[in-house]
């Protein structure tokens, strides 16, 4: 028995020794056949699916039907000397292999190391790629894209940027595109905002009023984009799309032309707004911000069977933007309820334009309704949520005091429509026929002919809100090395576009224009934080007006009653009775009471946050571990079992 037992013993040691060498050849063969059978298999359990490529992207790629040539820069040493950047670029080879691969021998892929002073630097150089210093040398490293087609239209990425790989599939794709469809729809824009740049910048002193907005420069990138005159009389018939903002003050003949272009069967993309932040915040030719920032095209919507009130303002508290607030109030940032988010169920997802956009964000919007009796279709795209109301828009422009907008806010239950899609059959808004022109006004040659309904049904969107093309409602421009890069912080310039491209006909660039555009907040924490602020506001304002009226008595008390003739005191001063010095005492108690309840108040504003942060903190730090622990403990009591059943 003392023999038997050694040996035993010997042999499974041995046995587990085969076993765990088995298992290591095992596993290293499985990784070796993986990596050449499935070099690019990969599980990508991000929720917005950022790892993998769109099916607008397989589309474009599986459609290409000529050769396209993508040259990568990328120096070497830029990622020795910032491991992001190395990291980064193994990122931007890995998905430009993807795109070699979906593209069936259409797209090929060179790599190249730009070196100081070498050929391929002066080609980089000549390709109109950015070059960047690492040091005090002057030395400059490189890391861009640059394509060509058949025809050697150029198309160039100057400098990958790892603040915006959210949006390198986005980029990527829009250069094939642009390579492999040199013919893009053509878009009109009509509008009195400044979306090309204010020709007052360098008069103003304010150069960066001079550059066009963000969402002119998108536009630019997947159409032709062709300026309309406001004073227009026809809008030419090459215009497939016509997107027309703020229509402040347009002329009957200009609203005649926009008329008859949609019964004509063109696609209109309108924007009215109850207030422009735009234009409120840019001085007038007086050199003032205009008292007048409303827009409204009623006679044309009301014939069309929409109402766009342009004296109304709806207020949102769920994603209300956070600002500061005014220099007196003792919190230092309030929500502002004007300007706010729309996510979630706000955006129509059965729109293939708001399909995959996580938020679009608007500035005192305004409402829109279906006229009774109205035969059109009418589709909500964006809607306010249930936590809203409508007030007058002279609250918001002439007064926009966000913690007084608070203070008031009773959200009504509604849910308010902000853009919508219009289709059906339209009436002229000029049934009589185009109107009289102004003196000395001619018509243009080649006038069509008026048209009292539209050709078969119309296609149009509506939004009650122009700030949505505002630049600082959704992207943040930054100077790199003299080079604008604009990174988006909400899909509004992404809606413009899905928008314009539904209209066009197309919807390739749709899926991935609206990938990763937003910040993803804790929407529980937001919106316990933001009912806390509106009651902590609201009590606040009780208090603060409570408040006020004591002080006030308190000064009226501490005047007293004139002295009496003949008395110690003179004639100017005052004497206060025993009954006043009681009401003045209790007056201070009074003040010092309400003082109590107003700090109170404010620590109750964060009290339910905090809460729910250390339950979450628990969670993460307690809970999860926890819960693994005895997962393991529970199979290895199974595993114990079944080895003792086994041996049984």
């Amino acid at each position: 028995m003392s023999e038997t037992t050694p040996r035993r013993g010997s042999r499974r040691i041995g046995t587990s020794a085969i076993a765990l060498l088995a298992a290591a050849v095992l596993a290293i063969g499985v990784n070796m056949l993986a990596d050449r059978l499935l070099p690019r298999a990969r599980i990508d359990l991000t929720s917005q699916g950022l790892y993998t490529l769109s099916g607008g992207t397989k589309q474009i790629l599986g459609g290409l039907q000529d050769p396209i040539t993508l040259r990568l820069f990328y120096s070497r040493r830029l990622g020795a000397e910032i491991p992001m950047y190395g990291a980064y670029a193994d990122r931007v080879r890995e998905m430009l292999a993807e795109y070699v691969s979906l593209s069936k021998g259409k797209v090929k892929l060179e790599v190249f190391d730009p070196e100081p002073f070498s050929e391929i630097e002066d080609r980089a150089m000549a390709y109109g790629l950015q070059g960047v210093p690492v040091d005090q040398s002057g030395e400059q490293v490189y890391f861009g894209l640059a394509g060509t087609n058949l025809v050697d239209d150029e198309r160039v990425l100057a400098f990958f940027q790892p603040d915006r790989e959210r949006f390198l599939e986005a980029d990527l794709t829009r250069l094939v595109y642009e390579l492999s469809n040199p013919r893009r729809p053509t878009i009109g824009v009509m509008s009195t905002l400044p979306l090309n740049g204010d020709p007052r910048a360098l008069m103003l002193r304010q150069p960066q009023l001079a550059q066009p907005a963000a969402v002119m420069t998108q536009l630019r990138q997947y159409f032709t984009v062709k300026d309309v005159p406001l004073d227009a009389q026809v809008i030419e018939p090459d215009v497939q799309v016509l997107i027309l903002a703020h229509p402040q003050g347009l002329s009957d003949a200009a609203q005649y032309a926009v008329d008859q272009f949609v019964m004509r069967g063109g696609k209109l993309f309108l924007l009215v707004d109850p207030h422009s932040e735009s234009q409120a915040a840019r001085p007038g030719p007086t050199g003032q911000p205009p008292t007048n920032t409303a827009s409204s095209l009623d006679r044309l919507l009301s014939a069309w069977g929409v109402d766009a009130p342009s004296d109304k303002v709806v207020l949102d508290l769920r994603g209300a933007w956070r600002v500061r607030a005014g220099p007196g109030d003792r919190v230092q940032a309030v929500d502002y309820l004007a300007w706010y988010n729309l996510q979630g169920d706000s955006l129509n997802r059965s729109e293939v334009s708001l399909a995959q956009l996580d938020q679009v964000t608007v500035a005192s919007a305004g409402e829109l309704r279906r006229r009774e009796g109205s035969t059109v279709e009418f589709t909500p795209l964006l809607t306010s949520s249930a936590q809203s109301m409508v007030v007058d828009a002279a609250r918001v422009s002439q007064d926009p005091s966000p913690a007084r907008l608070l203070a008031d806010f009773r959200a009504d239950g509604s849910r308010h429509v902000i853009a919508a899609r219009l289709r059906g059959e339209l009436t002229s808004a000029f049934p009589d026929g185009p109107p009289p022109l102004a003196d000395g006004q001619q018509r243009p040659e080649g006038f069509p002919a008026h048209l009292a309904r539209s050709q078969g049904p119309a296609n149009l969107v509506v939004m009650n809100d122009s700030d949505i093309l505002e630049d600082r409602f959704w992207v943040r421009i930054q100077d790199f090395f003299g080079q604008a890069m604009a990174t988006p912080i909400s899909g509004n310039g992404a809606f413009v576009s899905n928008i314009t491209d539904t209209l066009v006909g197309s919807d390739a660039l749709i899926s991935l224009r609206s990938r990763g555009e937003s910040l993803r907040p804790f929407e529980l924490v937001e919106d316990i934080r933001r009912n806390a602020d509106a009651q902590y506001r609201q009590t606040e304002r009780q208090l603060t007006q409570k408040l006020e009226e004591t002080e006030r008595r308190l000064r009226e008390l501490r005047q007293g009653t004139p002295a009496a003739p003949g008395a110690e005191r003179n004639a100017n001063q005052a004497v206060i009775t025993p009954e006043q010095r009681a009401e003045i005492d209790r007056a201070r108690e009074e003040i010092i009471a309400t003082r109590r309840q107003l700090r109170a108040v404010q620590l109750e504003l964060r009290r339910d946050i905090e809460g729910l942060e250390t339950t979450l903190r628990l969670v993460n730090i307690a809970l999860v571990p926890a819960l693994l622990t005895l997962f393991a403990i529970g199979l290895a009591v199974v595993r114990q079992r079944r080895r003792a059943a086994a041996r049984a």
